[in-house]
């Protein structure tokens, strides 16, 4: 498979974020029209649930999919992550507050600014029991540079030179110019380490249902029944005594159906789940079966302009549409309100290190664009472009895609433009992501877009003139160049009041259509705590933590 396609694949994971996050599977109507339909819900967010009281045998966990792979190289969508999180590990850990602190590296310096240098952690082992090299990081990492992989994370990798071996426990890593980024990434999917033995003898078995996975993790990866479930079991010889796991096995059930999930936790037939649906988080808080948590995110759900040579391409139009929707309303009807409306693209969770002066300018002081049907229409008509047509795709993969194409395309018509919904196979939406032949006609997409490291710089890298991300080939040079610029800021004070500067110009001129951002989600059953909930148990070892309650 070539890169160009696995890249592919990478962006409709994204996609897929979107289709088993916390905002999706409402049972409510798409209907927006009142601004006060629904009453907000009160919740707050937890940062860590309570310590176990000890050790557990095991618990079981339930997944809204099966992993696509567990090749650190494919895996990029929660379901994949969820699970690879606890068996393999990176150069550096993500923790759950969204800091990066040492990993399989237990050092690493930058003494020039094309250069990264990673001193490897001594007395690793693999769950084989074979030791950790800096050979072992140098095989794992070059597999992202290999046209014949195609790696899923080749976007992090695009600047780096040359990875090489340059002690007994050092690696080199040569990039192109400087790119902050680069070491950000090494705490995710990016930065995971595999044996190179292991990664030779299984071939293109490796990271499936049969070749499995040779890591370092607290969780050796024992059992995969394709269509059902796998099993983890605890690796007593594990390097970090601070995340030693607390349950002998866990067994992670895969349940596409909804319904199936929320039942299996209301009845207590499995201890626990990421990414409630909305629509049962009451169900379960009132199931007397466990407690609901709500945790840090970093997704913001968005409508993407994919076409820019219609309507759209006029920045009035985009001012004009994303002020005749009814975003709390949508809010409400997606996600039963868990959540805020927002009018730029990241969360604040993720600007790590941003100085006050940065977090100021990127989220005070903003264009705001309030529920206004009536100023709305007077920007269509300013814009000359009354009785045109846009065209909204969408897909039956829940109810949120629904609700925000149907409230799209309400908001179009009430202002005067014509509004066309085209309803595609889930396959064919998430073509949308990864081949421009198939955005050829559509001018609008969902997606719930989540940043994989503590910097918004990822957002934004993405929306560049040129980039493979850019869906709408929106471009503007100053941008650019802001952008350009804080890559090569190492220090992330001083990054983020660039990057800030960058966010106030999408902010403005809208090249996607920020509607809300939520919670993670997270329900605990009676038998077991200790878990952090977060978002980033898609790259933190969250089942090595849970014990008994």
């Amino acid at each position: 498979m070539t890169r160009t396609r696995r890249t592919a694949r990478r962006l409709l994971a994204v996609a897929g974020a979107g289709v088993a996050a916390a905002l999706v599977l409402s049972a409510c109507s798409a209907d927006t029209s009142s601004p006060d339909a629904t009453d907000a819900p009160e919740w707050e967010y937890t940062t860590q649930t309570a310590a176990p009281s000890g050790d557990i045998d095991s618990f079981s966990w339930v997944s809204y999919s099966e992993p696509y792979s567990l090749d650190y190289a494919y895996a990029f969508d929660y379901a994949d992550n969820q699970v690879l999180a606890n068996v393999c590990e990176s150069l550096l850990r993500l923790n759950p507050d969204f800091t990066l602190s040492p990993g399989l590296a237990e050092a690493f310096e930058h003494p020039t600014p094309e250069t990264w240098v990673y001193t490897i952690r001594d007395g690793v082992t693999f769950h084989d029991g074979s030791s950790l090299t800096a050979a072992d990081v140098v095989a794992s990492m070059s597999r992202h540079l290999d046209p014949e992989v195609g790696s899923s994370w080749y976007s992090v990798y695009q600047n780096v030179a040359s990875i090489e071996q340059t002690g007994d426990r050092e690696v080199t890593v040569t990039m192109n110019g400087p790119d902050s980024q680069f070491n950000l990434a090494m705490g995710g999917s990016a930065g995971v380490v595999e044996s190179a033995a292991t990664l030779a003898e299984k071939g293109a078995d490796y990271g499936n249902s049969s070749g499995l996975v040779n890591c370092t993790g607290p969780f050796a990866l024992t059992d995969w029944k394709s269509g059902e479930s796998v099993t983890l079991t605890r690796y007593d010889d594990y390097w970090d005594d601070t995340l030693r796991a607390q349950a002998g096995e866990v067994d992670i059930l895969f349940m596409t159906d909804p319904n199936a999930r929320v039942n299996a936790l209301k009845s207590g037939e499995v201890d626990g789940g990421w990414m409630i649906p909305a629509d049962a988080i009451a169900q379960l808080q009132s199931s007397g079966k466990g407690d609901m948590y709500f945790g840090l995110n970093t997704a913001v759900g968005s409508l993407v302009v994919s076409n820019l040579e219609g309507p759209l391409g006029d920045e009035r139009v985009r001012r004009a549409l994303l002020m005749a929707m009814d975003r709390q309303g949508i809010l409400d009807a997606a996600a039963k309100g868990y959540g805020e409306v927002t009018d730029v693209l990241t969360t604040e969770s993720v600007w790590v290190g941003a100085s006050d002066a940065a977090l100021t300018e990127a989220f005070d002081g903003l264009e705001e664009y309030p529920y206004d049907v009536e100023a709305a229409k007077k920007l269509i008509d300013e814009a000359g472009v009354a009785g045109e047509e846009i065209v909204i795709a969408t897909a039956p993969i829940s109810n949120d895609f629904a609700v925000i194409s149907q409230g799209a395309a309400a908001a179009a018509q009430s202002i005067g433009l014509k509004a066309t919904i085209e309803t595609v196979s889930p396959s064919a939406y998430t073509a949308l992501f990864s081949d421009p032949t198939a955005r050829e006609g559509i001018d609008l997409f969902y997606t719930s877009w989540y940043l994989s490291s503590p910097d918004p710089l990822e957002m934004y890298g993405v929306l560049r003139t040129g980039e493979f991300s850019n869906y709408g080939n929106w471009s503007d040079p100053e941008f650019d160049a802001l952008v350009n610029e804080a890559v090569a800021i190492d220090d992330p004070a001083a990054r983020s009041e660039v990057t800030a500067r960058a966010q106030r110009i999408a902010n403005e001129q809208l090249p996607w259509l920020p509607l809300f951002q939520g919670p993670m989600t997270l329900f605990l059953g009676d038998r077991v705590t200790g878990v952090a909930p977060s978002v980033a148990f898609m790259y933190y070892p969250w089942a090595a933590t849970i014990g008994s309650r």
